[in-house]
């Protein structure tokens, strides 16, 4: 009763603290706004205010000096941090930065006494920059705010009581409890009974989920129904939510090819511009008739204005943020933006079957005892099994439990990979896997069993064949649709791989209408399979496998994508793209998504580009003012940003 009052008493005080700690954020967004943009505003008030003496009369005190230190006074707010950044750049050697461009022209056009123009441009590239930032941290906020939605206090039983502590501070085998609407602070098993969770944070799957006792339940994830308890599994850095928030934020870090390519262009660029500007300004006086500097400085001036490479350095970046946080929210994590390009460039698609296109949930559909054996094969076959968390393994336990058997560890197991399990148990020699184990230990087994066309496991009991379990699994609810989806996104062949038996194989390719489909595979031989798909150049192959054994494949695709590997220590470290929902519809879902940003991408350079060498052979042949660079460098900057920003949207 007492831990009932201290958390009633909690409430009550978090209640009380609700308005004073939304106050604070209403004042802390208020001086947030002011230190952003209270540079900006004070520049174009003092801007518009010189303007306007400029057009109606220019009063006789607004001459001389006093008309250039007001222009001065309305540079300094945005101008005075662009020329420190400049001349910090030129410290560390890095001369040729749009610092330096926007610097030289503005002062240039002071020098020449184009005042308004001068501010006009300054204070505009600030404003630009501000809202480049502002996307750019929308974005970043967006990925982050997907995943890190770790709760910042755990209630855990510590000596009879439930004490509440930052998750860090719990270790693994402590029991903590998670109240109905509260996130769950660590990955745990489920002590009580059951319970109803939001995983969207996780997954992107709005539908709730129920875990029953025994299963693991992952930090982020929200309960709603009841109290529940939990065994703790990991700690709080090592849960499956804290390495995936690190494997979206670390995303951004594998650049694309189109990206780096734009960065490695624009050092190269922004020197030849500022080159091509001084010729502009000086060479004319050994060509032209009455050459007039001033009017040559300024055509030279707004070439550098217009350009400056930020409308491209800025929303390409930005497009990809955009297309790893969409994903993100669909339940789908790219390790890098270049997964996101190669993802456009997938025509051969490679499935593992069970977990991927079937659910991986087995369930015994019948045991067959062969005649004269009288030993109970089944339990120990259960107790051969009671060891493994295949899912095969988990339905022969589950079947023998139904049937009233008491499950018990074997003395002696052995994994003989692709094939099954040998060992000891109860004193006893038992076997128990495939066709392929028996053939390799020298036992005959049933007839019968090769005319199932469902999974068959067969188990021997001192050398001797005692029997056989069929066990079946079931399609995806979307499995159906994934397939016909990933063709409409021009992909042109599907291939099944399976450890499976080749006649189950065949069957579920058949169902769902795959080209081509190989069971009775081992993991190497899934190797061998991609390897020789390989060898044609024009394939780009994406492998979509659960991440654990067919870690050796996921390497070596073109894109190795994880289904359901949310818990999966493999899936996360092996994959490079990683699909939480356990849908395969999901994989249409990534490369239409990859596409979407590459064509957002692309249509931001042809703007760019398009725009700005429009703008400078008017500039350079004196038809182009200052306002034109300012649009062809600030506008065309901002609307490269909205169309950017429009992938994160979806």
């Amino acid at each position: 009763m007492a831990n009932t009052n201290n958390i009633e008493d909690k409430a009550c005080c978090d209640t009380d603290q609700q308005p004073n700690k939304q106050k604070k954020q209403e004042e802390k967004t208020s001086s947030t706004f002011l230190q952003t943009w209270g540079s900006g505003i004070v520049s174009l008030v003092i801007l518009l205010a010189g303007i306007a003496a400029d057009q109606w009369g220019q009063p006789a005190f607004f001459q001389g000096w006093i008309r250039i230190g007001w222009y001065v006074l309305a540079y300094l707010p945005v101008g005075w941090p662009v020329l420190v950044k400049g001349w910090k750049s030129i410290l560390k050697g890095d001369v040729f930065t749009e610092f330096f461009l926007m610097g030289i022209a503005t002062l240039g056009a002071f020098a020449i006494g184009e005042y308004p123009e001068a501010v006009a441009v300054m204070l505009f590239y600030a404003i630009g920059e501000l809202f480049q930032d502002a996307a750019v941290n929308r974005a970043k906020r967006n990925i982050k705010a997907l995943l890190d939605i770790r709760p910042e206090s755990a209630s855990v039983q510590r000596n009879g009581q439930m004490m509440t502590v930052h998750p860090e501070e719990v270790q693994t085998g402590e029991t903590i409890q998670v109240k109905p609407g509260e996130k769950v602070p660590l990955d745990g098993k489920m002590l009580s009974e059951k319970s109803s969770f939001n995983t969207s944070a996780l997954t992107g799957e709005s539908k709730p989920a129920t875990y029953n006792k025994g299963e693991n339940v992952l930090a982020g994830m929200v309960n709603l129904d009841r109290l529940i308890e939990l065994k703790v599994t990991r700690l709080f850095n090592e849960s499956s939510l804290a390495r995936i928030l690190e494997l979206v934020q670390n995303a951004t870090a594998r650049k694309a090819k189109t990206e780096q390519f734009i960065r490695r262009f624009a050092r190269v660029y922004t020197p030849i511009v500022t080159f091509l500007a001084v010729g502009l300004a000086f060479l004319p006086y050994f060509f032209v008739e009455n050459y007039v500097f001033e009017d040559w400085l300024y055509r030279a001036l707004i070439f550098l204005v217009i350009s400056c490479p930020c409308a491209l350095v800025i929303s390409i970046p930005l497009g990809y943020f955009g297309g790893i946080g969409a994903a993100s929210r669909k339940g789908i994590l790219f390790k890098g933006s270049n997964f996101l390009d190669l993802m456009t460039k997938v025509n051969t698609v490679v499935m593992d079957k069970t977990g991927t296109l079937t659910k991986g949930v087995f369930e015994v559909q019948k045991a067959v005892t062969m005649d004269g054996i009288t030993i109970d094969w089944l339990s120990l076959a259960a107790d051969m099994e009671s060891k493994s968390t295949h899912p095969i393994a988990k339905a022969i336990v589950e079947y023998a439990r139904t049937q009233g058997k008491d499950i018990s560890e074997p003395e002696q197991q052995e994994e003989v990979a692709g094939h099954g399990l040998k060992g000891k148990v109860q004193g006893k020699q038992v076997l128990i896997g495939n066709q392929k184990l028996m053939a390799k230990e020298g036992i005959v087994t049933c007839a019968d069993a090769a005319g199932e066309v469902n999974t068959v496991i067969h188990a021997a009991v001192g050398g001797k064949y005692a029997g056989y379990l069929v066990i079946a699994d079931e399609l995806k609810e979307d499995a159906s649709q994934a397939i016909e989806v990933i063709r409409k996104s021009g992909v042109r062949e599907l291939i099944m791989l399976s450890g499976d038996k080749d006649a189950v194989t065949q069957q579920v390719a058949k169902t769902l209408g795959i080209d081509k489909a190989f069971g009775d595979l081992l993991p190497e031989q899934k190797v061998q399979k991609v390897e020789e798909l390989k060898k044609d150049a024009n394939r780009v192959i994406a492998f979509v496998g659960d991440g654990i054994n067919d870690a050796p494949v996921l390497a070596l695709a073109d894109v190795g994508m994880a289904m359901g590997g949310l818990g999966s220590d493999a899936a996360i470290e092996t994959a490079d793209v990683v699909i939480q929902t356990d849908q395969p519809s999901k994989i249409a879902t990534a490369i239409q998504l990859g596409k979407q940003t590459k064509r957002i991408v692309w249509q931001n350079i042809s703007l760019a580009f398009g725009v700005k060498l429009i703008v400078l052979a008017l500039g350079a042949g004196g038809l182009a003012t200052m306002w034109e660079a300012v649009f062809a460098d600030v506008g065309v900057a901002l609307l490269a940003i909205l169309n950017a920003v429009r992938i994160q949207r979806n």
